[in-house]
This record gives C-alpha cells, structure tokens and sequence, in this order.
C-alpha cells in the first residue's frame, strides 16, 4: 500500500509542476498554438488526476471480484479502506466541483442572452442599446447561433475601420469556439486547484489569437492595435456602472479582457512565428515533453496500479 501511495501522490502533485511548465512553453509559442497547448495540458492533467485516484477508490472493489474477503484484504493493507475512502471522497469532491463549474457556464449564458433580448440583429451581430462601451462574443446556447453582441455606445467611439477590427476580433472567438477552450480549462481547474492559473494565461492568448485574426482580417496591424486600444479604453470607463450593458459582457470572452498593453504592443511588432533559433525551439520541445509525459506517467500509473492489485490479488487467492 506504500507503494500504492507513492504513486498517487505522484499523480496527485505532477499539475503543480506541469502547469506552470505549460505557461512558460505557451509564452514561446504563436497565440493559436499557445492556446490550444494549455487547454490540451489541462485536460491532461486533470484526466492523469482523476485516474490515479480513481485506481486507488477501486481497490477494495477488485478484491471483492476476485472472490476475496475485504477482511482478508484489510489484514494485509490495513489503510486500504481508509485510502481508499480518502481517494473516494476526493473524487465526489471533484464531481460536485465539475458541477458548480458546468451550473455557472449555463447560468452566465442563460443570463447574457437574457440580458441581450433587446438588441437589434444585423446579421451575426446583435447590436443593444445603451451608452456603456462593451463588446463581446457571446457562443450558441440551447439552439440560438453565436452572436457578436456590441453596444450603440462601443460603435460610436470607433471610426469604421476600428469597428471591423471588432467584429472580426469577437468573430474570431466565435468561429475558433474559444469559449469551449476556455470552458474546459475551467473544467480542468475545478478537478485540481493547480490548474487554476492556466486560466488567466489562457484568456490571454485566447484574445491574442482573435488579436491576429482581426489584424489579418483588416490587413493592417496599427489599425487593429488602435481599435483594441480604444475599445478597451472605452470600456475601462465605463465599468464602474456595470448594471446594464456594461455588465453583459462579464465573464465572457471580450475585447477588454487580457493584459490590453501587452496585446497592443504585439499586433505593433512583427507576426509572431514561433520559436526561433536552436535555444527558445530546444526549451519549447523540453518543455511539451514534460507536459506530455507528466500526464501520460499520470495515467500510466493509475493503470498500473490497476494491473498490481489484481496481481496482488490473484496471488492470495492462490491462482
């Protein structure tokens, strides 16, 4: 069972090494591969988690199918019910967590489209009354299409080549389904608290890659750090009166999220990419590895954890 142990707690404790090995590899990386590179690690390591500890739940339950006494099994691993309860009650812990976080995504939508009811449609884009600057993307929900929801107030504060660079900015959202990234990403974070600060690195690099696709879409990069600028500018003033429109937005994928600065000095510089050069290549390659393998060691030890106890357990039934 000491053994047993040592390798849980190894799966248990790898997220909080490879989660910041993921942000630092998403830092190398173009927006869209950053992106698709933290989720993918999140899934990962909450997958290797969930499996470890749901090796170590079903230890008494694969004694008693191979016809052997829990009595009998306690007297050889006396903790095995108590473990085994431990890693139990940390797995409902974790369903109700997946719950919460799945009951807030729909009650976030539910609410923005309520809150949009009365804008007006032109197209893929819902245009709301009201004087507060917000724009955001919001994703289809119980059979409505994705809508680009902008305020009057946002589209009066930009010139009409700014407001394309915002359209294709939050249709880019929209059409690369940044909220299921971001949503699993969540997801990931509710079954281990170490992927918690995946989140905001994601949310940045999410709004880095609608960032490109808008400047691509426009075709010059000054006009789409201006229009991210002033939208983002727009939208600071008026979040202290949030009730309202303003308010719509939160929590969804919008223009004036993410480390604004940060995102208009990229779109200033030059394309991103990727790594160049043997050294940033050489630590991007190390560090996919040891987000690859921290989750597959993860799941390879849950299973074999799995493979030893129905060893164990043949043995002392004498087959």
């Amino acid at each position: 069972m000491t053994l047993f142990l040592v390798v849980v707690a190894l799966a248990v404790l790898l997220p909080w090494a490879a989660a910041p090995a993921a942000r630092r590899l998403a830092g190398l990386l173009p927006p869209r591969a950053a992106a698709l590179t933290l989720a993918g690690a999140a899934v990962l390591l909450a997958g290797g988690t969930v499996a470890a500890l749901a090796g170590l739940f079903h230890v008494p339950f694969v004694a008693v199918l191979e016809q052997l006494r829990l009595v009998r099994v306690a007297a050889d691993w006396p903790a095995v019910v108590p473990v085994s309860g431990a890693a139990g009650a940390l797995l409902a812990t974790q369903a109700v967590r997946l719950a919460l976080a799945a009951r807030r995504h729909r009650a976030l939508l539910s609410r923005a489209w309520r809150l949009v009811g009365e804008g007006t449609a032109e197209g893929d884009v819902l245009v709301v009354p009201g004087e507060e600057a917000e724009a955001f993307a919001l994703p289809r929900h119980r059979g409505r299409a994705g809508r680009v929801v902008v305020t009057e107030g946002m589209l009066r504060v930009l010139g009409p080549s700014e407001r394309a660079v915002l359209l294709a900015h939050e249709r880019a959202h929209l059409g690369g389904r940044h909220h299921v990234l971001s949503a699993v990403t969540d997801f990931a974070a509710a079954v281990h608290p170490a992927l918690a600060q995946l989140g905001p690195t994601l949310e940045f690099h999410l709004e880095r890659w609608a960032d490109e696709a808008a400047a691509a879409a426009v075709g010059d990069r000054k006009v789409a750090a201006t229009a991210i600028a002033r939208a983002a500018l727009a939208g600071a003033a008026g979040a202290a009166g949030a009730a309202g429109a303003g308010g719509r937005g939160r929590g969804l994928l919008s223009v004036r999220t993410g480390p604004v600065p940060q995102r208009v000095r990229a779109l200033l510089e030059p394309e991103p990419a990727g790594p160049r050069g043997r050294g940033p290549r050489a630590a991007a390659s190390g560090l996919v590895a040891a987000v690859v393998l921290s989750a597959l060691l993860a799941l390879g030890l849950a299973y074999g954890l799995h493979e030893y106890v129905e060893h164990a357990a043949r043995r002392m039934v004498g087959h």
